[in-house]
């Protein structure tokens, strides 16, 4: 059996495979193929129309926010964002918590000023900076929700009267929370929604057409949200398999549901690394993130035997990022709890083999 710890794409429910699959061949027995109906056809609309309905519901948003399928990911946000909503020689609040956090800065700079208000790289982006002040007078506050290179997770949201704009490519709907809050939500799709090749952006209406600057229409989420998410052709196969990815999470029970199941498996996971002293932790406790357990061993010189050993189980994925080195288990929403009971067994066995 292979157990599918990769940190994106991601794993996807054995369900939302099978029905991908057959619509890839006969889709809902029209004799076309997903792949090949038109977009603005009255076989893809309802597909849209209920993914977007699913992300509604599931997020409980309010009539004020719009939800977006859109081309280029999260990076693309990374400029999307400050092009629409951060004017010229206005200035825009940004965290810094790691990969993810530093890039979005580098592309707000081009549009406006750019305030970062606090930085955890002092200490490699292991812990997540709790004190930290945001201007009252900027047009937004940027911060990444969850870090999916360094694992680690903002299990807080700030308190400002600053719009509240978050990339939750990793964890959203993973956990609750009040998502209204939010003037701005983007999320790539291949971690906890669906398939690579498209990205979620939620927005408060009420907050944009306020900067002075001309884009170009692509760049423009009025635009999009006049024209329902197909200002040019979307990623039709992405969107579809985002909307049976959301029916699947609706039917385990929505987010609350998967909260207990997601805490479930990353308490597992924490408590056998911590009572393992072969294994080491990165981040610090009270910032560890439940989507992406990252972790060394205390012998790097054992380092390659764990990963052989992990490959030989069928444990794939656990390699840890390049920019960090050590070991990265993701536990996204479709990841079951008997593939992480696997690994801590697998982990358990290792230990009392090299104690």
């Amino acid at each position: 059996m292979t157990h599918n710890f990769n940190a994106g794409p991601s794993i996807l429910p054995k369900e939302v495979f099978e029905q991908a699959s057959q619509a890839i061949l006969n889709f809902n027995n029209t004799g076309l193929s997903i792949l090949e109906i038109g977009h603005r056809t009255t076989l893809f609309q309802p597909v849209l129309d209920e993914a977007i309905s699913l992300v509604k519901e599931l997020m409980q948003l309010d009539s004020d926010h719009e939800v977006l399928f859109l081309h280029g990911g999260a990076t693309t946000q990374f400029f999307q964002v400050p092009m629409n909503l951060l004017d010229d020689g206005a200035t825009a609040a940004y965290l810094d918590c790691g990969v993810w956090g530093s890039k979005p800065i580098k592309e707000a700079k081009l549009f406006g000023n750019v305030e970062v208000v606090a930085s955890s790289k002092d200490k490699n982006y292991t812990y997540i900076p709790k004190e930290f002040t945001i201007p009252s007078n900027a047009s937004y506050f940027h911060y990444t929700t969850n870090n999916t290179i360094e694992g680690t997770q903002m299990h807080f949201v700030p308190e400002t009267n600053v719009p509240l704009v978050a990339d939750m490519s990793s964890d959203v709907l993973s956990h609750v929370m009040d998502f209204n809050r939010f003037a701005l939500i983007y999320a790539g799709a291949q971690k906890n929604i669906g398939a690579a090749g498209v990205n979620m952006v939620v927005v408060n209406k009420n907050r944009l057409g306020k900067v002075k600057r001309q884009m170009p229409s692509m760049m423009d989420y009025r635009k999009h949200i006049e024209n329902g998410s197909m200002l040019n052709t979307p990623p039709v196969f992405a969107i579809y398999v985002c909307m049976l990815t959301l029916r699947w999470l609706k039917e385990q029970g929505g987010v609350p549901a998967i909260e207990k199941i997601n805490d479930q498996k990353a308490e597992l996971l924490y408590k056998t690394l911590d009572s393992l002293p072969v294994f080491k932790p990165t981040v610090n406790k009270e910032d560890r993130s439940k989507m992406n357990v990252v972790f060394v061993m205390d012998d790097p010189g054992q380092e390659k035997a764990f990963l052989e050993l992990c490959k030989k189980e069928g444990m794939v994925g656990v390699k840890g990022h390049r920019s960090v080195g050590g070991f990265r288990v993701s536990l996204y929403n479709a990841l079951p709890l008997s593939s992480v009971q696997a690994l801590t067994e697998l982990m358990n066995h290792f230990a009392l083999k090299h104690a």
